[in-house]
């Protein structure tokens, strides 16, 4: 059960986080419970969908983007983010269950994303410390500044998403995964 309100409606939301919730409700179809949860803090709420949205205006493809989300929520075994990146991963990004399950292994068939997917577990892993060699290796898998800071950002955006569900037990409004079974 969800240690916090999941307002039923929009207009039962505090008014601040309405036309965040509007535009996920249009983007989306609906409005997933994550979203409903940090809606209580309209700040909160602003906040995940502005870093969000800029980062899907990045550099990074949504392919690689979607395997670090699977990989950092099975790294922090956040059950809601496993099956709602699951669900994306399957119907919006069109990944295979073999990547899907590769991505939440920490890797990837195809080289590029296997290096940034394992990239970004080392930085989940290390909390940021990573060596110099590992930086080298990202630039010589092709990985170029503004994509290894894009990596970081999206380690640091679905750890967000992680603790916020793991710390109020968000309904899982998705179809459930195991976490162990990738």
């Amino acid at each position: 059960m969800t240690r916090v309100t999941l307002h039923p409606s929009i207009e039962a939301a505090p008014e601040a986080a309405r036309p965040t919730l509007e535009a996920i409700k249009n983007q989306m179809g609906s409005v997933p419970n994550v979203f409903r949860m940090m809606s209580n803090s309209p700040a909160v709420l602003e906040a995940y969908a502005g870093l969000n949205g800029a980062l899907g205006k990045g550099k990074l493809d949504k392919k690689i983007r979607e395997r670090i989300a699977l990989a950092i929520a099975q790294k922090n075994g956040c059950g809601y983010c496993l099956a709602a990146h699951t669900y994306t991963g399957t119907h919006v990004t069109k990944l295979s269950i073999d990547e899907i399950a590769a991505a939440r292994r920490g890797g990837s068939s195809d080289a590029r994303a296997d290096a940034a997917v394992k990239f970004a577990v080392k930085i989940a892993e290390e909390r940021g410390s990573v060596s110099e060699d590992e930086l080298h290796a990202m630039r010589a898998a092709g990985f170029d500044d503004e994509e290894l800071l894009e990596i970081v950002a999206h380690v640091a955006a679905n750890t967000f998403t992680n603790y916020m569900n793991e710390v109020f037990k968000t309904e899982v409004d998705f179809p459930k995964v195991e976490h162990h079974a990738a």
